[in-house]
């Protein structure tokens, strides 16, 4: 199997395929995450690491949804994707002007097709990607590295988790990287299908 750690730039792995758009990175392999088909066969990734990569990618809504569906397309039932992004309310996110996307965790929950089946159920808006799509994960976790000053503060003990989330909701930096951990569910439902 396959471990794929896409987008690499400089940042190489050992045990991994490292895989990127400009040759002048070296990576292993030169592929544009955003032509399709990717260049690897159905089911036979194991692991992919994109650290700091997606929000680069899919500024079309369409493109986007695509690398989603090429991300499961390759991946091996139970296959681990990790998405390591800068928070969308971080100068890290805004300064850059190649950033086209904002990748949150509500957003990787709508291609979990049981979140997606529940939110239906309830009545809610949200968009059932993972149905529509044809793919299935879910997130086995998340880390929210806290900046400075609201990281002393909260080992501190002075503020609690409800103050953090409460701060991220009305300020700037206070979240920096955010990790997102997915695994693949196979087979998934297609909306095609049934």
């Amino acid at each position: 199997m396959l471990k794929l750690n896409l987008g690499c730039g400089y940042d190489k792995r050992p045990g991994f395929i490292n895989v990127d758009s400009e040759a002048a990175c070296q990576p292993d392999q030169v592929v544009d995450l955003e032509t399709f088909p990717w260049p690897w066969a159905d089911n036979s990734v194991s692991e992919i690491l994109l650290s700091h990569v997606l929000e680069h990618l899919g500024a079309d809504t369409k493109t986007y949804l695509s690398i989603i569906k090429e991300l499961y397309r390759v991946c091996a039932p139970d296959a681990c994707v990790t998405i390591i992004v800068p928070h969308p309310r971080s100068d890290n996110y805004l300064a850059d002007p190649t950033h086209v996307r904002p990748i949150t965790a509500m957003g990787l929950h709508m291609f979990n097709q049981e979140l997606n089946r529940q939110s239906m159920a309830e009545g809610h808006a949200s968009t059932p990607l993972g149905i529509y799509l044809g793919v299935d994960w879910v997130m086995e976790s998340s880390d929210l590295k806290i900046l400075e000053p609201w990281a002393s503060r909260f080992n501190s003990g002075q503020l609690q988790e409800g103050d953090i989330a409460m701060a991220v909701q009305n300020f700037y930096n206070v979240i920096g990287d955010c990790t997102f951990m997915m695994r693949i569910r196979k087979p998934a439902f297609s909306a095609a299908s049934g």
